[in-house]
Order: C-alpha cells, then sequence, then structure tokens
C-alpha cells in the first residue's frame, strides 16, 4: 500500500542554461511502500528510475576515488570554528563507548600512553567501513596501554573511528592532536590566543564539541612557534578552560600538553618538567617530555612533579632519533629508568617495527618489541559483562562466520577488532620444562579473520599447564554462563579446560579497588551445562557439540556469590594413563561470559531500513565479457533505526534478481555479505547490478543483520530489510 507521495532525488548539478523545468524533468522519481513477507517480517520498498546524473558528494566525508566514507581531519583555523554536527559527520561516530576498568585512569599508578605517528596518518584507517588492504598496520596489545593518542602534522587531528572503537574496548582512551607548526602555526595560534577570552575560548568549545560528538576522549595541544608574550600568557587559561568544558561534556577527558614553548613564548624543548614549562603542566592534566632526557632530567622531574609523577609522559622515541636513551627493540632501556622513577611512559611511534622491518615478520617483531617491555608495562583489568572475543584482530586474509567461509580476499577494518589477550609465555612455577605461548594467527578463524595459537609443552613431572589470557574485574552476577570454542590441530589427547581466578568482592569498597592476596583468591573449573534451558536456545545452540571446520565449542555454567571475576585462563591437561611430554597446538576461536539474566531480555528489532542517495553508473564491460547481459554500478547510502547499546556490529547484505511484474516476486537468493557498519547505516559502494530489460524491474534487497553483544546468531526472520525495485531511464 502507497504511504507516501512521490519523492525525488536531489538533482546532479547540471550546466548554468537548464531551467528548473529541466531539472524536475531529468530527477529519477523514487516511491516507496511498505509491504509484508512473513508473519513477522516487513520490508521496505523503494522505486527508482535509473538516471546517470552525478550527485556530488561532500569531499571531506567520502573518498574522491571510491566515495567510500572516510575519517577526516580539519586542516585550518576556519574550518575548526565553522565546524557544526552535520548528517555525514555520524559515520564518524565511536560505536564503544569507553569501557569500565581497572585500575581506573584516575589513579596515580605510572600508565602507558601510545601515541601512534606513521607517515602522516590517515593511511588505510581512514577508510571506515575497511578496505582490501594487504599487509596494514595492526596493533593488539591494548591491555598493557592506558591513552592512545592519534598523532598527525594537520591542524585538528580527529581519530579514525576505527582506532576509537578498538581502544574503547580495551578500556584505553583516546585522543586527538592539535598541532601548530612553524611560521604558519604561530600565525594561526597569535589569531586566537593574543585577543581577549572569547578568542581561545571559541577554539576550545569547538574541540570539546568535536571529542564529544565523535566520543573520544581528549586532546594532545603540541603547539610548536613560538609566540608573543601576550599569545604565551593566554596558553594557560586557553588549557584550564579546555580541561574544565572537556571534564564537563566528556567523562575521564583529557587534556595533555606537550613539552615545546617555554613561558617566554619561545620554542625550547626542555626534555623534562621545569619551571620554564611548568605553568603548562599545571594548567591541564598532563605534560608529554620531549624525546632527548637522560638519566639526570628524571632526577630532576621527581621533586617537580610531587605527586602528580604519574601525569609526567615520559617521551620515548621508538625510532630512537638523536640523543635518546633505548629506543626500536632497546626501548626497554628507557622504560626501565622511567619506571625507577615513577613517571608514567610516552611511546611515540612504535609502528617502527611496521615501518621499517620486513612487513612478512611483522607479528613477529612486534611481539618481540611488547614483549620485552612486558614487565613495565602492567595489564589494566576489564569490569564489564558481556565479554565476548572471537580474537579477531580486525583484518584478515578471509571472511569466516561462525565457521563458515563467507570470502576470500584481503580485508581490513580497525572496528572489527574484538578484545585482544595478554600475548605472553607462560611456564609452571618451579619448572623449566613446560610452557604455553599465545600468538595471533591468520591462518584459521572460527569468526571474523583470525584466531588465536596456543603451542605448549606438557612435562612428565605435572599434569596440566596453564595460560593467562585476560584480566578483568568483574562482580559476579548470580548467574553466568562461559562458553569456549576450540580446537586441537594434529591428533591429539590432551584436556582443554576454560579456568578462572575469582576474588571476594567483600575486601572492596566505594571509591576504589583493594588489592586481593592470595588467600583470597581461588581458581575454579566450572562444570560443563549440558541442559540449557529452552530461553538461551540460541547461545547454546552448538553447546558441545563438533562444529564445522574441526571446532568444538563448551559451555559452562557458574554460580558464585558476592565475588569478583579476575581472571580467564585455559589450561590443558595430560591425557588419562600418559607419562609422557605431551606437546600440543590449539587454536581458540571464542572466549565468552555471559550474565545468564541478559540472555532472557528481548532483543530489539531492526526497524525503519531506508534507501537513499542512489547514484548509477554504467559498467563497462571487459574485452571478454562483451556478450554478457548490460550491467550497472549501484552506489547508495542505507538507513535504520536500532539502539546501538544492543550490538556488536551488524553485518549488511543483499540479494540482486531481476523479473517481470506478470512473473512475481523473483525467488530466494542466498544474501551475500557487503560489509559490516558499527552506526545506524552503511554506504554501499559500486555494487554489479543487472540492468533492468524493457518491461522489467531490477531488485536488489538489502538485509541489515544485528550482532548482538552476547554473541549469538539472529534468525534471518528478524534482520532489517528493504528493497530497492528499478526501471531504466524514461525515454
Amino acid at each position: 500500500m502507497e504511504t507516501a507521495g512521490p519523492r525525488t532525488r536531489a538533482a546532479a548539478r547540471l550546466g548554468a542554461h537548464a531551467t528548473r523545468e529541466e531539472q524536475r524533468k531529468r530527477r529519477p522519481v523514487r516511491r516507496w511502500q511498505r509491504r509484508r513477507i512473513g508473519e513477522e517480517q516487513e520490508e521496505a520498498v523503494f522505486r527508482e528510475v535509473v538516471s546517470f546524473t552525478r550527485d556530488p558528494l561532500p569531499a571531506r566525508y567520502y573518498d574522491k576515488d571510491t566515495t567510500k566514507p572516510i575519517s577526516f581531519y580539519l586542516p585550518s583555523l576556519e574550518e575548526l570554528l565553522a565546524w557544526t554536527p552535520d548528517a555525514e559527520d555520524s559515520f564518524n561516530v565511536a560505536l564503544e563507548p569507553l569501557k569500565c576498568r581497572q585500575p581506573p585512569l584516575s589513579s596515580q599508578r605510572p600508565r602507558t600512553l601510545l601515541c601512534h605517528d606513521m607517515m602522516g596518518g590517515y593511511l588505510d584507517d581512514k577508510f571506515i567501513q575497511g578496505s582490501a588492504a594487504q599487509n596494514p598496520y595492526c596493533f593488539y596489545h591494548w591491555q598493557c596501554i592506558d591513552i592512545f593518542v592519534y598523532f598527525s602534522h594537520h591542524l585538528v587531528t580527529i581519530p579514525p573511528v576505527g582506532w576509537t572503537n578498538a581502544a574503547h574496548r580495551h578500556g584505553v582512551c583516546v585522543l586527538g592532536t592539535f598541532i601548530a607548526e612553524w611560521k604558519e602555526g604561530g600565525r594561526l595560534c597569535e589569531a586566537f590566543l593574543a585577543g581577549d577570552e572569547r578568542s581561545y575560548q571559541a577554539v576550545a568549545d569547538q574541540l570539546v564539541l568535536i571529542a564529544q560528538f565523535f566520543r573520544f576522549d581528549g586532546w594532545l595541544i603540541n603547539i610548536e612557534s613560538s609566540l608573543s608574550l601576550a599569545a604565551v600568557g593566554n596558553v594557560p587559561p586557553f588549557l584550564r578552560y579546555l580541561s574544565t568544558q572537556l571534564c564537563r561534556q566528556v567523562p575521564g577527558g583529557l587534556v595533555l600538553w606537550y613539552d615545546s614553548v617555554v613561558s617566554s613564548g619561545q620554542v625550547k624543548w626542555q626534555n623534562e618538567l621545569n619551571e620554564q614549562n611548568r605553568i603548562f603542566f599545571d594548567s591541564c592534566d598532563g605534560f608529554f617530555t620531549n624525546y632527548n632526557w637522560q638519566k639526570e632530567h628524571l632526577d630532576r622531574m621527581v621533586a617537580q612533579a610531587g605527586e602528580r609523577r604519574a601525569d609526567v609522559y615520559v617521551g620515548v622515541d621508538v625510532f630512537a632519533r638523536g640523543n635518546v636513551v633505548g629506543g626500536q627493540f632497546d626501548t626497554h632501556k628507557s622504560l626501565e629508568l622511567i619506571r625507577k622513577h615513577g613517571f608514567s611512559a610516552a611511546l611515540f611511534a612504535p609502528g617502527w617495527v611496521y615501518e621499517c622491518l620486513e612487513k612478512r615478520d611483522f607479528f613477529q617483531n612486534q611481539d618481540k618489541f611488547w614483549g620485552l617491555l612486558g614487565r613495565y608495562l602492567p595489564p589494566h583489568s576489564i569490569c564489564s559483562l558481556p565479554f565476548v572475543t572471537s580474537f579477531c584482530l580486525g583484518m584478515g586474509t578471509r571472511r569466516v562466520c561462525y565457521g563458515q567461509e563467507e570470502a576470500v580476499g584481503p580485508w581490513y577494518h580497525p572496528s572489527a577488532q574484538e578484545i585482544q589477550p595478554l600475548f605472553a609465555e607462560q611456564r609452571p612455577e618451579g619448572d623449566g620444562q613446560g610452557w604455553v605461548k599465545t600468538h595471533c594467527c591468520l591462518a584459521d578463524a572460527w569468526n571474523g579473520g583470525s584466531s588465536l595459537l596456543l603451542r605448549g609443552v606438557i612435562p612428565p613431572e605435572v599434569g596440566h599447564v596453564a595460560v593467562r589470557l585476560f584480566s578483568l574485574h568483574v562482580p559476579v552476577p548470580p548467574k553466568i554462563f562461559l562458553s569456549m570454542v576450540y580446537k586441537l590441530e594434529g591428533p591429539s589427547d590432551v584436556g582443554v579446560a576454560l579456568e578462572l581466578t575469582t576474588g571476594d568482592a567483600g575486601s572492596c569498597h566505594v571509591g576504589g579497588i583493594s588489592t586481593l592476596s592470595a588467600e583470597t583468591s581461588s581458581r575454579h573449573s566450572p562444570r560443563p551445562l549440558r541442559v540449557p534451558p529452552t530461553k538461551l536456545a540460541r547461545w547454546v545452540g552448538h553447546c558441545g557439540q563438533q562444529l564445522s571446520g574441526g571446532w568444538v565449542q563448551r559451555c559452562y555454567e557458574v554460580n558464585l556469590q558476592g565475588c569478583v571475576l579476575q581472571d580467564l585462563w585455559v589450561s590443558f591437561s595430560r591425557p588419562p594413563g600418559s607419562r609422557e611430554q605431551e606437546a600440543f597446538v590449539c587454536r581458540l576461536g571464542e572466549l565468552q561470559v555471559v550474565d545468564a539474566n541478559s540472555l532472557l531480555r528481548p532483543l530489539p528489532r531492526v526497524q525503519a531500513v531506508s534507501v537513499s542517495r542512489v547514484r548509477w553508473q554504467r559498467d563497462a564491460p571487459e574485452e571478454e565479457e562483451e556478450q554478457r547481459p548490460a550491467r550497472l554500478r549501484l552506489s547508495c547510502a542505507l538507513h535504520w533505526s536500532y539502539p546501538l547499546s544492543h550490538v556488536r556490529c551488524f553485518r549488511i547484505h543483499c540479494c540482486r534478481a531481476t523479473g517481470s511484474p506478470a512473473e512475481g516476486p523473483p525467488g530466494p537468493e542466498k544474501p551475500a555479505l557487503l560489509g559490516l557498519a558499527f552506526v545506524n547505516q552503511y554506504r554501499v559502494v559500486d555494487l554489479a547490478v543487472a540492468a533492468a530489460g524493457p518491461g522489467t524491474d531490477g531488485r536488489v534487497e538489502f538485509l541489515v543483520e544485528p550482532v548482538p553483544r552476547e554473541g549469538f546468531l539472529v534468525p534471518k526472520a528478524e534482520w532489517g530489510r528493504a528493497a530497492l525495485l528499478y526501471s531504466g531511464p524514461h525515454t
């Protein structure tokens, strides 16, 4: 049934001589209706007349070559002051809020900041919906860092949303960069700092609005241009105002100052906190030192920092440029000195392992680099449920969905990176032969593009070995369910079990978490869940079964009162009767810890799926394809409604068909995966479809599959859907 009058697309830009009437005639007509296709399914149907007029997209938000949505920066003060939230900006808004963590960032434990500076920034990571990049840079040692700064040399660096989603999922806060350099930077700073407070407050208000809208956590302020006395005098009130307003609008927001300008207005890197730059430190949340420090600089800073030692981030250039301590694979030497003095560390450009070493050895080199720093990087704990991870790195050489291969070919999508474990080698106490090592692995996957590979040896002297994968701090609800998907490589009878460490919640107090002693902590081996309640059937549908690809799923039920879940371990035990050394190789495909009550709540439906901003192109065939039916390339925007707090992401599918109206609707086609979305919209780009023939309609159906945080498949009947019917141009 028709529920609305005719709708029209925005006309493409025509020649200056075209009249409004001529433009109107060239516009394709779009109508929409809603129809039922089953007891519970409803589909919005949109009608379109194919037109090859161009509908230009805003260059800031879309890649000029592919029209894919991209993350962006603001290159000028004028653009910063003019920016207001736009519908196009919503692609770049983070799905993941900053996860609760222990200890909180506000604690006085020395922190670790990673400043990501790679080849100017906005590389393959700028593509919000992912790309087909081969061998991209990937960071996954998140549990070892506390703050992530995305750095570039543009005035206002807004972190690409993929980094924000991945960091927040791990409890790591994300900062953008405000940088002014050279003479142009000095001119810019004079424009907003040398006047009255209204000028610098306007800039600060925009920086706060940007962080709030895009859902990242603050700013690194880096002014490397000489300032007049009037301008430098306004820097401290600018920092105080920015910090205050950010804290009001962004919970836990941070403003850090980089060691460059001193109180006289000159650019003089001090390589330490001292009387020449202390006024800036006192006006914000932290101080990031330059990199050419020595031990005596750290010695002097102890008195300068006082009780705020954790707010001093001692810079470490991993490239080891200049007169520095450590760097490259000797970076641990820097960390050792920094930690001895009680300071936080700021690791600048650890992508050195990717930029300067062999790409084929990237994972090995990255693990070596962070492994050497391990003793100086205390992990933080994740504090919320559900806890679900497939160990996907946000990249791969193929796409897999619950053991079923969906597509072959390289892909890279940082937002799709799931919670990563502690990458370490675990050895039993007092034994030199048993061990377990963890590695990320692209060779096989249960869900996504990678799995976690565990190799180890059980020596004759012990019955089992175990490795801690995750540090948690979660008050246990009355009942939780756990699930593990794994498979053993090769012939092996080694037993695989999930173990958890708990502590007594009675030792906790409001406002902080006390350290749990060995006497209040214990390991449990939960009992398998054999007969699940029927309401949980979707979640436990494959528990205890052999799955495709050799994977096995084990599910567990845990009832613990008044406890705090602290750690997740995987244990490997020797087969009964075995007395020999047992070597094993195991892949983990997924781990889940879920509050049982969350599985009883109804799942929302995807609603109001719409198709807009339709763009058509002729698909020029290759020489050997000249005899095939005419084809088109379709680009369009999909929007829908769904509460984002309920999902890990959305999987976007399509079905393509053509048919005559007399023949009725086309038969069912297996949906093809287009990609992943982490907001309530997705841009379809250059989708190949058959051209509609005379008297026929072409048809494309788009399906939006929600992926619940609890990690189970939603039946196809509950996906959102919209169909686009299109006919040839009117002659």
